[in-house]
């Protein structure tokens, strides 16, 4: 159980971080005429993330008792993956990446880092810690169902919501 905790602690912090930054670059980005688009579907996204973070702790807490499951190294490789892509879409994206989805006119789609193979690499990442984290320790109903609703979510409305304020920048 151990081990779980200061896993969720150290996620929960570093998702605490990345608002933080986010918000960073949002005032900077407004400053310098940025457009915030998507607004009517952010707050889904961030329930989302709160119901999965609550979610893997019940689950863990009370149905696995923080016990490894018998597949764990597989699915925190692919949760340190996941972690080491996050880094570098952050920092490719620079003082554009953002929880939300902020447009500057004028300003050129990035293509470094994961952006020259992927036009979405941070959602994929997103699918990976949902499905791997709670595998790790045998949480596969968190796994399914959040994987599940964050690919409807980002499928359905937060990807075209993107692509639609992506195409503003063209116009």
């Amino acid at each position: 159980m151990t081990f779980f905790f200061i896993l969720f602690i150290i996620v929960v912090l570093q998702r605490l971080l990345e608002v933080v930054y986010a918000r960073f670059n949002e005032r900077r980005m407004k400053a310098q005429g940025a457009i915030e688009a998507g607004q009517e579907h952010y707050k889904w996204i961030v329930l989302l993330h709160v119901l999965f973070f609550l979610s893997l702790l019940m689950e863990i807490v009370y149905v696995t008792e923080g016990e490894l499951a018998p597949f764990w190294p597989v699915a925190l490789a692919v949760f340190v993956i996941a972690q080491v892509l996050r880094v570098w879409t952050l920092y490719s994206l620079g003082p554009f990446w953002n929880t939300k989805i902020i447009v500057l006119p004028g300003a050129k789609k990035v293509k470094r880092g994961p952006y020259r193979w992927l036009p979405h690499p941070n959602y994929l990442i997103v699918a990976l810690e949902i499905a791997s984290l709670p595998l790790i320790f045998g949480g596969w109903r968190t796994a399914i169902v959040f994987s599940i609703a964050n690919a409807l979510l980002l499928l359905l409305v937060r990807i075209p919501a993107e692509e639609r304020a992506l195409q503003q920048l063209k116009e």
